[in-house]
């Protein structure tokens, strides 16, 4: 009993570890990542490179897939693009399997992170910003090889326990069953990195085969796609695209690997005999690279393909916002200009909803697949420039002029949410920026209300004053930071990014000003 204890405790130390220099990592290159993920991913392969890099850095596939899934969801990335980051997941995550054979098997140093772990802890608690967070992750690798000694010191003497004696024998319906089996402790566990950790240690104290570990190890590629799946739950189409692809290609994956092994542990054999069970933590570690990177190798070039099958296996609805935009009616002008007025209504609400998100009023604000919005106000664009009408004073012809003028400034508004959403987070988390940032979400709101009892004019009013009233903020604001800046109490990087904040809500108010006021117009030409 007291052994099974002493497993089970270093199970939860080392998923304790991986919490802890997951999170520590996380709040010190969490934004570096964010950032270079939409950076950096521009084709299936740049996407894979990324995902590897990212979830090697991060030590999580899951916050990397469930990051991309994130990011698809409001419209940073889409569904294609983010496939390659999915692949590459996969290969980062294989770098805690080397990290526990190499450090923790072969160079033991459960009793050197000791002092490893105290100056973590004493980073934690005495520093600030970055090298806090670098004590967080300290602690937290330190933990993991203390975990791990645990869990080696009790299998170690498991050796004929029942649990590990009636494991499926090493046949295809035993290998199947223990694919389940890898699946079910990652499931419970949240963590593949766990249960390779896991697998790596009853192998290495030779309560298991290699043949039994490879299949577990498989299963637990194949569970971990839990936490992306559980993600696009309420999201996109493009969302549960790409969550839904994380489970699909662990799957192929995990048949591959299936098919793999027996080959695998035959050719170790030929070119190394004998060196497969002498070295069967390394192997281990080896298959896991090694069928992730060929998975990624074989299913790369099929990107395209392979976005096509997801698409059609989870088919979009009918677009949200355009399916009014019928071509017949563009024979007759005023009809198709009713279809565009219900469309663009509809739009603009919903971006700024979106807004509102963005500044953290999550109880009346709500996200929007913005790569989606983007496609629909482009089809709005296009519709209207078909409708041609004879320029004068009439009033579908204010009406036009109105609602051209509304989508440009709709558009604009936009692109600064998808392009720079980092200055929206500063301006919701820099404590200097939340009042200016709670005048515009009350402007909002009320403006909303207005629209919602037909009451535009008051509206514009609302609007225009809460733009004026957010200039005038940002005016001192912009002096108070060049002066903080120029007594040394804040650094020029975190002034930027301030000044970049506040201009970037002076400029929202703006567009929201003139998107309200230019509607408006096209809502008060219906009556003439």
């Amino acid at each position: 009993m007291q052994t099974v204890i002493q497993t089970l405790g270093g199970l939860g130390l080392f998923l304790l570890g991986m919490i802890v220099m997951t999170d520590g990592l996380r709040a010190l290159a969490g934004n570096v990542i964010r950032k270079a993920l939409m950076r950096f991913t521009h084709s299936p392969f740049s996407g894979a490179m990324t995902g590897a890099v990212s979830t090697a850095v991060l030590q999580s596939s899951s916050a990397t897939t469930v990051t991309a899934v994130g990011f698809v969801s409001v419209g940073l990335l889409s569904f294609p693009e983010a496939l390659g980051i999915i692949f590459g997941a996969n290969i980062g995550t294989t770098i805690t399997g080397w990290m526990v054979a190499l450090l923790g098997f072969k160079l033991k140093l459960s009793t050197l992170v000791l002092p490893v772990i105290l100056a973590g802890a004493m980073l934690r608690l005495f520093a600030k910003g970055r090298l806090a967070h670098a004590g967080h992750a300290l602690a937290g690798f330190g933990l993991i090889f203390v975990g791990i000694t645990f869990m080696q010191d009790g299998m170690a003497d498991l050796q004929g326990a029942a649990l590990f004696t009636h494991l499926p024998a090493d046949t295809f319906i035993g290998r199947i069953k223990l694919v389940l089996i890898g699946m079910l402790f990652t499931v419970i566990t949240q963590s593949s990195s766990a249960g390779v950790a896991s697998a790596l240690t009853a192998l290495f104290t030779g309560l298991i085969s290699f043949e039994q570990a490879a299949a577990m190890v498989i299963g637990m590629d194949i569970g971990t796609t839990v936490t992306a799946a559980l993600a696009t739950i309420g999201g996109s189409v493009d969302a549960r695209r790409t969550g839904y692809s994380h489970v699909i290609y662990n799957i192929f994956t995990g048949i591959f690997a299936l098919v793999l092994l027996t080959p695998y542990m035959w050719l170790w054999e030929k070119l190394a005999p004998g060196s497969l069970m002498a070295n069967a933590e390394i192997a281990l570690v080896a298959f896991h690279t090694t069928f992730n990177t060929l998975g990624v190798i074989i299913v790369l070039p099929f990107t395209a393909q392979f976005a096509r099958f997801m698409e059609n296996l989870v088919r979009e609805k009918s677009p949200l916002f355009t399916q009014r935009l019928n071509a017949a009616l563009l024979e007759q002008p005023t009809l198709a200009l009713n279809a565009s007025h219900t469309s663009i209504n509809e739009q603009m609400l919903v971006l700024f909803e979106h807004v509102l998100a963005m500044l953290g009023d999550v109880e009346n604000g709500r996200y929007t697949n913005l790569y989606q919005l983007d496609i629909e106000l482009d089809k709005t664009h296009k519709y209207i420039d078909q409708i041609h009408l004879e320029s004068g004073n009439s009033a579908d012809w204010e009406r036009l002029l109105a609602m051209i003028h509304t989508l440009d400034h709709l558009q604009r508004l936009h692109d600064r949410c998808i392009e720079q959403e980092q200055r929206a987070v500063t301006a919701r988390k820099e404590s200097a920026l939340k009042e200016i940032s709670q005048l515009l979400i009350s402007g909002l709101l009320q403006m909303i209300h207005q629209v919602d009892n037909n009451k535009w004019n008051e509206a514009v009013e609302i609007t225009r004053q809460t733009s004026n009233d957010i200039t005038e903020k940002v005016k001192h604001y912009r002096i108070q930071v060049m002066e903080q800046i120029a007594g040394g109490s804040v650094d020029v990087p975190s002034g930027t990014e301030r000044l970049e904040a506040v201009r970037w809500l002076r400029r929202v108010s703006n567009h929201i000003a003139s998107i309200t006021r230019h509607f408006a117009d096209a809502v008060h030409a219906i009556g003439k």
